[in-house]
């Protein structure tokens, strides 16, 4: 049984919709004969949409998900993300073709957009992550960063153009002050990110096609192997690589104490303990033990894969965690960034 839909006019339709051939708008798609739904939890960021996976007839897992914007910054957001997925469909990636949704239908929802995509396989990578004790074994852990490696070498391989200077600060320092105008804190991230992009700026990448937002929540595997990547709101089709390795990394290592009790040692990780945000990403910077030497691993493979110095492997780590500074939607998150990177610049050059 699914909740009522208001009345919905088709914009686009592809000739041959995923699931319900013949569907000219959403409410049919919702009342078709047999459909069933399934609403995700929302996110807590302040700009979230809605998702909603329809269950065709007989079938056991979900063809289609539906994003429905609830706001006019999520509305540009599904837009944006509906046009990049066809412009992708134009493309040859052999690599990670199969991974990719398909766009199924863009309607009008009373002056709102939805997107209709196929189902990608997969469980997310987020899922085990939070499974007992999971980031305490080596094994697993390895296995996360092995798959996700895979994957973006072959996005970079399907998409590589032109090199260019590495662009993962080019002005992010001036974001970071718009964002927080007079703010000591936000001019000292500022100073600070001037020397990092200097030395970033020495290495250039092959512009690539970019996911944007690469972490385990929007990354699924089937066997270790990824098997769909989702959530491309926030992609290029040209731009710099790194940013989605930093952006993995990074946020695979924040959550490593999430399940640890405040002061406690954190299992499976020597040294580390739940000390205060982002302790996680700290203990990842510092390059020790195994899980250091691993994120370390993860960025100089890609650095070198795509034609750069390895030794630039924390100043892509600190750019990234400028960039969701200056991006993330809550301004909490955004803060905590900030306050963070600040500490590591210190560190770094201490």
């Amino acid at each position: 049984m699914t909740a009522p839909v208001s009345a919905a006019h088709v914009l686009r339709v592809p000739a041959e919709p995923a699931a319900a051939p013949g569907t000219t708008s959403l409410r049919a798609l919702f009342e078709t004969p047999g459909n069933r739904a399934i609403m995700l939890d929302a996110s807590r960021d302040p700009n979230a949409g809605l998702t909603i996976f329809l269950i065709p007839g007989e079938a056991d897992q979900p063809r289609l998900a539906v994003k429905l914007a609830t706001n006019r910054v999520t509305a540009d957001l599904i837009v944006r993300e509906s046009r990049l997925l066809a412009d992708l469909e134009c493309r040859q990636m052999g690599h990670v073709d199969p991974t990719l949704p398909r766009l199924a239908g863009v309607f009008d929802l009373d002056g709102m957009p939805a997107v209709a995509t196929t189902v990608v396989p997969g469980i997310p990578i987020r899922t085990a992550y939070h499974e007992f004790r999971h980031v305490a074994r080596r094994d697993l852990v390895k296995a996360d960063f092995a798959a996700a490696s895979r994957w973006l070498a072959g996005l970079h391989a399907d998409s590589m153009a032109e090199t260019a200077p590495i662009s993962l600060l080019t002005g992010v320092p001036e974001l970071v002050t718009a964002r927080w105008p007079n703010d000591p804190v936000a001019s000292a991230v500022a100073q600070g990110l001037e020397c990092v992009a200097a030395r970033l700026a020495a290495g250039r990448t092959p512009r690539t096609v970019v996911h944007g937002d690469f972490w385990a929540g929007n990354v699924l595997v089937t066997d270790r192997v990824v098997t769909g990547v989702v959530d491309w709101a926030s992609g290029q089709l040209s731009g710099e690589p790194l940013g989605d390795v930093a952006r993995f990394a990074l946020s695979y290592a924040l959550y490593l104490d999430r399940h640890t009790r405040p002061g406690r040692a954190v299992v499976g990780h020597p040294g580390l303990r739940a000390d205060g945000w982002g302790a996680g990403i700290r203990y990842a910077l510092a390059g020790q033990q195994w899980f250091g030497r691993l994120v370390r691993d993860f960025v100089t493979g890609a650095l070198v894969r795509l034609g750069a110095p390895a030794g630039l492997w924390r100043e892509v780590l600190l750019a990234g965690l400028a960039e969701i500074a200056v991006v993330a939607d809550h301004p909490d998150f955004a803060a905590q960034h900030r306050d963070l990177l600040l500490r590591l610049m210190s560190e770094v050059q201490s």
